[in-house]
C-alpha cells in the first residue's frame, strides 16, 4: 500500500526522537539534576534554552509524524521498522520525562537488602540513591506488586550500581514493549484489523518511546504481560489449559501494576467459546489467583502492596479529571469564604463511579458478545477492517473484538477516573483501542497532547497551570457530558415512531 508522505513522516519522527535524546543529555532526568525546578529556572540554567528548544521541536516532530499516519502506515513491516528507528535514539538517552526509574531502583535495593518495601519507605530503608528519587515518593511505600519488586531487586543485584540498575530496568521496559509488538499482529488478525494500523498507533506513539523506552516505566512490562495473556486466551478459546495460562499471565501483569485487574472480566469473554463464559471464567480466575498467591508467597511480601496503592494519589494535579473538579469546587468555596476540601471527596466519588462504569461496560460488552455469537453483528468497523458480524468475519472474531474493545474502554475509564494522571497512563488502553476502535481521533488526540505535558527532567507543566488547567478540564468535562447527552437524546427521538 502506498501512503503519500510516509517517508517524510518516518524521517521527521526520527529527527524528533534524536532531538529528544539530545534534550535528555542536556537536561534530562539525570541522577544529579536539581529537583523541584520551574520552567523559568530551567531556561536560566546553562544549556537551558537549548534543552527546551530540543524538547519542544523534537516532541512536535515526533507527534506530528505519528499523527499524520494515524489511519495506518503503508504496511505492518513499515510500521515496525519505523517504530524501531524512532526508539533507537531514545534507547541510549538518559531517563526522560520522569524520575520514577530511580524510585524503582531504590525499591529494588530495599527488598534486596531484606527490608519490606511495603512497610518501609526508601528514605527510611537507607537506599544510597535516595537523593535521586523525587521528594514526594521518598517517604511513600511501594505501590507496585511483588513480581515487579522482585525484578527490581534482581536489577540491583546484577547492575552493581545505580547506572547498571537503571540500564537493566530499561531492558525490562523494552522487553515489555517487544512483548507487546509480538502480540499485536496476532491479535490484529484475530479481530480483522490491519496490522499496519494497530502497530503504528500502539508502537510508534510518542508516549511509548519517551516514557516506556527512555523513561523505563514499568507500565511497559504490565502491557506486554496483559496483551500476552489476552492473546493466549484468544488463540485457544474455551481450552482449560490456555485459560489457566492466560490467567497466570494476567495475574503477573497485576503483580507488576494493579491497574491491569480491570481487564480480567473482559479477558473471560475473550477466552470463552460459545456459551462457556462461567466455566472459562473459573479456569482463568484459577490461574490469576494462583499467580497472585504464588508471587506473594515466593517473595515473602504477602499482599502489603495493596496498602501502598493508597499513597499513589499523594500528587494533586488538574490532569486527573476528578482532582480538577475538586480544585474548582475549592476555588468556588474560597470565593464564598469557605474551604470545602473537595478533592478527597471528588476522588472517592470518581472511584465509586468507576466501579459502576466497569460493571456497565462489562454488561454491554457481554450483550455485544452474545449478539456476535448469534451472528447478528457487533461493533462498527475499524478503519481498514471488517465489521463484527459482517461478511468475512467469523462469530469468534466478532466476539474477540467485542471483548478487547470492552477491555480498552475499561482502561480508558480507569485512566479518566483515577485520582492521579501521568502521561504514560495514556498508553494503557492504546494497544487495545488501536486494535478495535472504529475511529482513532478521540483517543489519539489525548495521547498527542499528553506528550507535551512534561519536560525532559520530569518537571510536570501541570504543576504551574493549576487554576487555569482545572477550570479548562472541568469545562471540557461539562461540554462532553452535554454533547453525549444530546447525542443520546437525538438517537432516542429518531428511534421512536411518530404518533
Amino acid at each position: 500500500m502506498t501512503t503519500p508522505g510516509a517517508p517524510l513522516s518516518r524521517y521527521a519522527g526520527l529527527l524528533g526522537a534524536a532531538l529528544l535524546a539530545v534534550a535528555g543529555y542536556l537536561g534530562g532526568a539525570l541522577p544529579d539534576a536539581p529537583l523541584n525546578v520551574t520552567p523559568a529556572s530551567i531556561w536560566r540554567a546553562p544549556g537551558g534554552p537549548a534543552t527546551l528548544a530540543c524538547w519542544l521541536v523534537g516532541t512536535a516532530l515526533l507527534v506530528g509524524a505519528w499523527w499524520s499516519l494515524r489511519a495506518g502506515a503503508p504496511s505492518g513491516r513499515w510500521a515496525y521498522v519505523t517504530a524501531g528507528l524512532w526508539a533507537l535514539p531514545l534507547l541510549v538517552a538518559p531517563p526522560l520525562g520522569s524520575r520514577d526509574v530511580y524510585s524503582y531502583a531504590c525499591q529494588g535495593w530495599t527488598y534486596a537488602h531484606g527490608v519490606d518495601p511495603y512497610a518501609v519507605p526508601v528514605a527510611a530503608a537507607g537506599c544510597p540513591w535516595v537523593e535521586t528519587v523525587a521528594p514526594i515518593w521518598r517517604d511513600a511505600p511501594t505501590p507496585y506488586g511483588p513480581v515487579f519488586v522482585l525484578l527490581a531487586a534482581l536489577t540491583v543485584v546484577l547492575g552493581g550500581g545505580l547506572t547498571g540498575t537503571v540500564v537493566l530496568l530499561r531492558v525490562l521496559a523494552v522487553a515489555g514493549v517487544l512483548l507487546t509488538a509480538y502480540c499485536l499482529p496476532q491479535l490484529a488478525r484475530a479481530v480483522g484489523v490491519p496490522t499496519r494500523r494497530a502497530a503504528w498507533l500502539a508502537l510508534a506513539a510518542p508516549l511509548v518511546g519517551v516514557h516506556l523506552v527512555a523513561g523505563a516505566h514499568n507500565d511497559a512490562l504490565m502491557l506486554g504481560l496483559l496483551l500476552c495473556g489476552l492473546l493466549v486466551a484468544v488463540r485457544r478459546p474455551g481450552r482449560p489449559t490456555a485459560l489457566l495460562l492466560a490467567g497466570v499471565l494476567l495475574g503477573l501483569a497485576v503483580t507488576v501494576k494493579a491497574s491491569a485487574v480491570v481487564v480480567v472480566p473482559f479477558a473471560v469473554l475473550a477466552g470463552a467459546s460459545g456459551r462457556t463464559v462461567f466455566r472459562s471464567g473459573a479456569w482463568l480466575a484459577g490461574g490469576l489467583v494462583g499467580a497472585l498467591l504464588g508471587s506473594s508467597a515466593l517473595t515473602g511480601l504477602g499482599f502489603g502492596w495493596v496498602g501502598g496503592l493508597t499513597r499513589s494519589g499523594d500528587s494533586e494535579q488538574w490532569t486527573s479529571p476528578p482532582t480538577a473538579v475538586g480544585f474548582v469546587v475549592d476555588y468556588a468555596g474560597a470565593l464564598l469564604g469557605r474551604d470545602p476540601q473537595a478533592v478527597p471527596v471528588t476522588r472517592v466519588l470518581a472511584l465509586a463511579l468507576l466501579a459502576v462504569v466497569l460493571v456497565a461496560l462489562w454488561w454491554r460488552t457481554w450483550r455485544t458478545w452474545r449478539r456476535a455469537d448469534a451472528g447478528s453483528g457487533g461493533l462498527p468497523a475499524a478503519s481498514g477492517g471488517s465489521s463484527a458480524g459482517s461478511a468475512g468475519l467469523s462469530a469468534g472474531a466478532a466476539r474477540c473484538r467485542a471483548a478487547l474493545h470492552g477491555a480498552g474502554l475499561a482502561l480508558v475509564a480507569t485512566v479518566v477516573l483515577s485520582p492521579v494522571f501521568y502521561p504514560w497512563y495514556a498508553t494503557w488502553p492504546l494497544a487495545l483501542l488501536a486494535l478495535t476502535a472504529a475511529r482513532t481521533t478521540w483517543f489519539a488526540l489525548p495521547v498527542a497532547v499528553a506528550a507535551f505535558l512534561v519536560l525532559p527532567d520530569g518537571t510536570n507543566l501541570a504543576r504551574f497551570t493549576k487554576a487555569p488547567g482545572a477550570l479548562a478540564m472541568t469545562v471540557l468535562l461539562l461540554f462532553l457530558l452535554l454533547w453525549r447527552t444530546g447525542v443520546r437524546a437525538r438517537r432516542s427521538s429518531t428511534s421512536v415512531p411518530p404518533l
